[in-house]
């Protein structure tokens, strides 16, 4: 017996067929499941003879209609669906560079009994901010829903623990770039900038490469598979320079 049927017998036995038969004119879960798989195989990216990267984010659009016949079952159906997901990783040695979230989403488009699904490889990001740094900061690095304060003179982003803000990201080297921060004269923007340090794959900003560029609020650093989205903050949503 195959991965997917044994995924589809153990989900019905589990909410005694009341889900196979919502779902018997609309999205099947067993569809899910092997297309979820199919995004693995597609996106993989070798990292080495026996391992490859493959996305860890996954976004399952549904039309309206079904999106409503799979919400007294969604927190199971994502439990199994990670643990069948986990477990075809695990026989094609794939790499998941952070932790593996599913969600699902309506799509207007989408009639009943269509999905698709949109998937990402998104690292795992720790930085040693608290939160009233981050609420009180004038500039921030927002990073895979993270946000970390940018105070002067800057910080390190990189894969190694010598990091300020540490990400799972194997095309990011160990100490991949600095951000440097000049605060400016009261009421203007600080100076930002960005500085690769000598890293393997380099930084790229407007998918173009570069050494290191003057960054605005918005700018977009592109290092490894990993975005990193400058915010600059305004007066009435901080607290001020002093308190940080």
């Amino acid at each position: 017996m195959g991965g997917l049927q044994r995924f589809e017998q153990r989900l019905e036995s589990m909410i005694s067929g009341a889900f196979a038969r919502t779902f018997r004119s609309a999205v099947q879960p067993v569809e899910i499941a092997a297309a979820l798989e199919r995004e693995l195989d597609n996106n993989a990216q070798i990292l080495s003879r026996d391992r490859r990267l493959v996305p860890n984010s996954f976004h399952v659009e549904l039309s309206r209609t079904d999106l409503d016949r799979l919400a007294p079952y969604d927190s199971t159906l994502v439990r199994e669906l990670s643990d069948s997901l986990k477990k075809h990783a695990d026989s094609q040695s794939y790499v998941f560079p952070g932790p593996l979230k599913i969600d699902f989403e309506s799509a207007d488009d989408l009639t009943t009994g269509r999905f698709r699904i949109r998937s990402e490889a998104q690292a795992s990001v720790s930085g040693t901010a608290t939160h009233t740094q981050v609420s009180r900061a004038h500039a921030l690095l927002e990073v895979n829903g993270s946000q970390h304060p940018l105070q002067p003179p800057g910080l390190v982003i990189g894969r190694g623990t010598e990091a300020d803000i540490r990400i799972n990201d194997p095309g990011i080297s160990r100490r991949h770039a600095e951000f440097l921060i000049t605060l400016g004269s009261e009421g203007a923007d600080p100076l930002i900038e960005v500085h690769d340090l000598g890293s393997t794959n380099g930084i790229r900003i407007n998918d173009r490469k570069v050494p290191r560029a003057t960054l605005r609020d918005g700018s977009v650093v592109k290092a490894g598979n990993t975005t990193l989205t400058v915010r600059i903050v305004s007066e009435t949503e901080s607290t001020g320079w002093g308190d940080v």
